[in-house]
């Protein structure tokens, strides 16, 4: 597997996850934007079948705005995104992008700051489910 972010293999099941990871991302000052299920895409755009997979994009509006008042294009490296899928043997996995390596792009000092700090609250979150 990939190493794109902070992961964990969980004992909930998939929609106490999903419910979970959003009660935590409000713990640690975080709105969902955007909830994107692909396995409904998948079945209505291509007519394909997959297992449970929901893409959370997740954003810390204060750090948000003061990364973006530091370097205008962050945007494009904007929300963070927290998946929790269920793999073909019904284990629930949820993960988290590494906002360090997502945003270590930047040469800008406190942007990497930012995305430390993001991270451990990420961490937290994963940790906590």
């Amino acid at each position: 597997m990939s190493n794109y972010g902070i992961k964990k293999t969980v004992e909930l099941s998939y929609q106490e996850t999903v419910k979970k990871v959003k009660d935590e991302l409000k713990k640690e000052s975080f709105g969902v934007l955007v909830e994107i299920d692909m396995k409904k895409t998948f079945k209505e755009k291509l007519d394909k079948d997959m297992n449970n997979y929901v893409i959370l994009e997740a954003c810390n509006p204060s750090f948000a705005f003061e990364g973006i008042a530091e370097e205008p294009e962050l945007g494009l490296l904007l929300p963070c995104n927290v998946i929790v899928y269920e793999t073909e043997t019904q284990e629930v996995k949820v993960a988290a992008i590494d906002p360090e390596k997502a945003l270590g792009m930047s040469k800008n000092k406190r942007v990497n700051e930012i995305a430390k700090e993001i991270k451990s609250r990420l961490e937290r979150v994963i940790k906590s489910i």
